[in-house]
């Protein structure tokens, strides 16, 4: 196999998430919420693995047809923005008005990111949260808070898309990526196996959820934090 044919196979590898993204959509419009992050973590599953295998068979030069940095970001939106964002409206996490605030916040904010030329920090990591709301609303899904405490969070986060804050990217962040890579593979499964119990609030995937969730969250600007007081 040629490395023009294995550059391709990635392209197609990618495109696999738009799949996944329609499954889980459907499986949204039957509000079969376990059924639809279950689609959605496979999604996230392959894209942590097309990156790395389009920089190793370099797709720029040997399959140039397809613009892999474009499919990933439409991709990217529909399952880390549209469709989680559409599951938090139509559940019953946010009553009345607290739903349509969300939508409209998330939607808006996380298309003007996704445009963002400086959407990357100098070591890969990402300059802003970076929109990823999938994680954020299966955790919410996981623990049901107060209404006010996911307004809170819909709020702060869609600020934090346009300050100078950083997070980083589990593979492509060198600083603590020895930490950083496990513990998104944990998250991966954690999330996996909680959508698989229906969130059963019993189940020790919501604890290693949680945890792994706020290490992904604030590792980036903790390490904004160490570096500035050095």
């Amino acid at each position: 196999m040629t490395i023009q044919t294995r550059a391709l196979i990635v392209h197609f590898l990618t495109a696999t998430g738009a799949v996944f993204a329609m499954l889980a959509m459907l499986a949204a419009a039957d509000q079969r919420w376990d059924l639809m992050f279950l689609w959605l973590v496979v999604a996230f599953a392959v894209d942590g693995v097309d990156g790395p295998l389009a920089r190793k068979y370099d797709v720029k030069t040997n399959a140039p047809r397809f613009d892999g940095v474009l499919l990933d970001l439409i991709i990217d939106y529909i399952t880390y923005v549209f469709i989680p964002a559409f599951a938090l409206f139509k559940s019953d996490l946010l009553p009345g008005w607290t739903g349509w605030f969300a939508i409209i916040v998330i939607t808006f904010a996380s298309a003007l990111y996704f445009a963002d030329n400086r959407m990357k920090t100098e070591d890969n990591s990402f300059h802003g949260f970076p929109g990823c709301w999938n994680m954020l609303v299966i955790v919410l899904f996981a623990t049901r808070p107060d209404f006010w405490i996911i307004l809170a969070l819909v709020a702060a986060l869609s600020v934090a898309m346009f300050l100078p804050l950083k997070f980083i990217h589990p593979v492509r962040t060198d600083r603590w990526r020895a930490v950083s890579l496990p513990i998104a593979l944990a998250w991966t499964f954690f999330a996996g196996w909680a959508a698989w119990v229906d969130f059963h609030p019993q189940s020790w995937a919501i604890w290693g959820l949680v945890a792994t969730s706020i290490y992904l969250l604030g590792a980036g600007i903790t390490q904004q934090l160490v570096t500035a007081r050095k």
